[in-house]
């Protein structure tokens, strides 16, 4: 008899287009806390989060509140017609939360990669200056110019170009491959000599840990070492936190771990609690540098995803709560990191607080990639109720995105069944 994520799936491949890619063949009917079910009535726990969206959890009830009530006010005017008070409010708050202690404002917007256009727009504008630089392994939106900043060519370039002008690229720290910081450092003064005057560069923009590149993350040194730079020839220094922002690594922002203060911060995914919202912030006197008018988003800040956005800063400010970040990486590693003795192709553990990833190669010395391993990984991990997705440049990462208030026993239960998952896909494919 066939199921009815079989029947669905079917649907799906007639009406759906081929290239929206899918990790798993199961179609969700609830969600709850950090579990999910099927409609076939089967449980799991979620890793995967919506790809970092839910840190405080599915449906959790003050949020589901907060919404319920604006539900009964209104959906939608557009903020640029007539505002209202939950986009002023949560404007505020972020100005709070934003590093810096400077005067800054906030724009919203729906999703992250217009968050990444306008941060741009506003540098450009700010600046008067036309480029900007990105690092290799980045994400930045799949819009033309987030594929044009995007450090990664297969499954988001290929077939879709040309792609937006003045945007240079320079090599990301990846010490695992042998990428120093300071080589780093050397290739970006050196793109300054070759590629592009830094007189001509509006910004240089960064994900404190490099996302879909595999959950790397940029070390306090080199980021420090960045900013020097941006200011030594005025670039603006924007922050990408839109994967690891709102608490996922243990701070509200992932920048914070550095004391750097970028001069823009994108944000996105987990500031709603799975509402669609984005935005920028910054400081004043850059965000106020486009013309009025020239910056606008017709649902950006809905009223359903701000007073969803108000609550979700609540229970993130909540004391403690940001502290069960570092519990999840503390038992991440202490579940992995032996097991890389006993399995050579787990070649690293790497992340910071709830933003895990495990890297996994053919050859532990010359480390090649081995996503043939993760997807067989991914499919078993799911076959036994933990839903996985993979990362990085060659897809051989798996990442863990967990809410931060999974119970710890649940959490555990989780990563035992992906280490015995990967003993067995090891044993198979070695």
């Amino acid at each position: 008899m066939e199921s009815r994520n079989q029947a669905l799936w079917q649907a799906r491949e007639r009406f759906v287009p081929r290239w929206v890619a899918q990790a798993h063949p199961i179609f969700v009917v609830r969600a709850q806390g950090a579990r999910l079910w099927d409609v076939d009535g089967r449980e799991y726990l979620d890793f995967a989060g919506g790809i970092g969206v839910m840190n405080v959890g599915h449906g959790h009830p003050r949020v589901l509140q907060a919404v319920r009530a604006q539900l009964e006010r209104f959906t939608h005017v557009c903020f640029q017609v007539t505002p209202y008070e939950a986009y002023v409010r949560m404007a505020e708050r972020l100005t709070l939360l934003a590093p810096g202690g400077f005067p800054k404002k906030t724009l919203f917007l729906t999703t992250g990669a217009e968050a990444v256009e306008n941060a741009v727009k506003i540098a450009r504008a700010y600046t008067n200056r036309p480029a900007v630089v990105a690092l290799t392994h980045s994400f930045h939106g799949r819009t033309l110019l987030g594929m044009a900043l995007t450090g990664k060519a297969s499954y988001y370039k290929q077939n879709f170009g040309p792609f937006a002008p003045e945007v240079y690229h320079a090599s990301a720290p990846y010490p695992y491959r042998g990428v120093s910081e300071a080589q780093a450092l050397e290739g970006l003064e050196e793109l300054f000599h070759t590629q592009v005057d830094p007189e001509r560069v509006a910004a240089v923009i960064l994900e404190p840990i490099l996302g879909e590149g595999g959950f790397i993350p940029l070390s306090p040194g080199y980021l420090q070492a960045v900013r020097r730079l941006t200011e030594a020839y005025g670039i603006l220094l924007v922050a990408d936190e839109i994967q690891s922002g709102f608490g996922r690594t243990g701070r509200m922002w992932a920048v914070e771990h550095s004391g750097v203060v970028p001069d823009l911060l994108t944000f996105a995914k987990s500031v709603a609690a799975g509402l669609p919202l984005s935005g920028v912030v910054g400081r004043s006197e850059v965000m106020d540098a486009p013309h009025v008018g020239g910056v606008g988003s017709t649902y950006g800040g809905n009223p359903l995803a701000a007073a969803a956005a108000l609550e979700a800063l609540r229970i993130l400010e909540a004391p403690g709560f940001l502290e069960r970040a570092r519990a999840i990486e503390a038992k991440v590693r202490e579940v992995f990191e032996p097991l890389k003795a006993e399995v050579p192709a787990l070649g690293d553990v790497r992340g910071v607080g709830a933003m895990m990833a495990l890297e996994f190669v053919k050859d532990p010395v010359s480390k090649e990639p081995w996503p043939e391993f993760v997807l067989e990984l991914v499919r078993r991990n799911a076959e036994r109720g933990v839903i996985t997705i993979r990362a990085g440049l060659y897809s051989n990462a798996l990442r863990f995105l967990p809410p931060l208030d999974i119970p710890l026993d649940m959490l555990e239960e989780a990563l035992q069944v992906v280490g015995e998952n990967i003993r067995e896909v090891y044993a198979a494919l070695a």
